[in-house]
């Protein structure tokens, strides 16, 4: 039975990580996701359920549209994929339903930023709701205490918004954006403190060997713009799930030296 409900929340993973792309989409072109079917981006015509099966359809129509043949981005494939993968993880370690909500915000983020380069405000706001009502819920019926908790993740999410407030306000908006800002005050909210400086650490770093890789291989150049975003959303996930225990392998390191 524990196999079955692992296949079943992998399969639902798929289903979500498909309705993320649909968002995804339509976000960039301004239409509702909610009402008008699902259609191909290069030839408008209607899909069947046949196209829609997630995983499948893409497999079996070798990453091409059934109607033009021209090509479907292989951003479908991973991010259904990378849903499915993070679900069945959040199943196996317990995570509760709001988890699931905010990793689906992030892999927007991630996504969205990464191919427009801006963090829309029809995600970024819904977010910080999510994350402050989870926190609401959790210190009442989890924790049994309100304001220590509550209290803790404002100052976490006030502190990295204030933190990359400054850099904008140093750089005059060429090294961060004000989306930016915004998606810092979210993940303090989710995070709280200390695990906030385990993912702003994570973000930084990542960001730099990506950085560095990319000027090295001539793709990009100490100009170039690079959105922060994806590194953001990365690194929540990795604070999320390793947080305390890298917070606690730096203090005994630290000890040891």
């Amino acid at each position: 039975m524990e196999i079955l409900f692992y296949i079943f929340v992998f399969f639902f993973g798929l289903t979500v990580g498909s309705f993320l792309n649909s968002i995804i989409y339509r976000l960039q072109i301004g239409e509702s996701f909610l009402i008008s079917r699902s259609y191909c981006p290069h030839c408008r015509h209607q899909l069947s359920w046949r196209d829609l099966i997630p995983l499948l359809s893409f497999l079996i129509l070798r990453g091409k549209c059934r109607y033009c043949q021209k090509p479907i981005s292989w951003q479908y494939l991973l991010v259904e994929l990378t849903t499915a993968i993070l679900f069945l993880s959040f199943f196996i370690f317990h995570f509760s339903f709001f988890i699931f909500i905010i990793a689906c915000f992030l892999i927007i983020i991630f996504v969205y930023d990464l191919k427009y380069y801006l963090i829309p405000d029809k995600i970024i706001y819904p977010a910080v709701a999510t994350a402050l009502l989870y926190n609401i819920l959790y210190s009442y019926f989890v924790l049994h205490t309100s304001y220590p908790f509550i209290l803790n993740t404002i100052y976490a999410a006030f502190g990295a918004a204030a933190f990359f407030w400054i850099i904008v306000l140093i750089s005059r908006g060429k090294w961060m954006g004000t989306g930016d800002i915004k998606l810092a005050f979210f993940i303090g909210l989710f995070l709280g403190w200390p695990n906030i400086l385990v993912a702003l650490f994570l973000a930084f770093f990542i960001g730099a060997i990506i950085g560095l890789g990319l000027i090295a291989s001539h793709k990009k150049s100490l100009r170039s713009e690079v959105p922060f975003g994806p590194f953001l959303a990365v690194s929540t996930l990795i604070a999320l799930f390793w947080g305390q225990n890298i917070i606690n392998w730096y203090l005994n390191f630290c000890v040891g030296l």
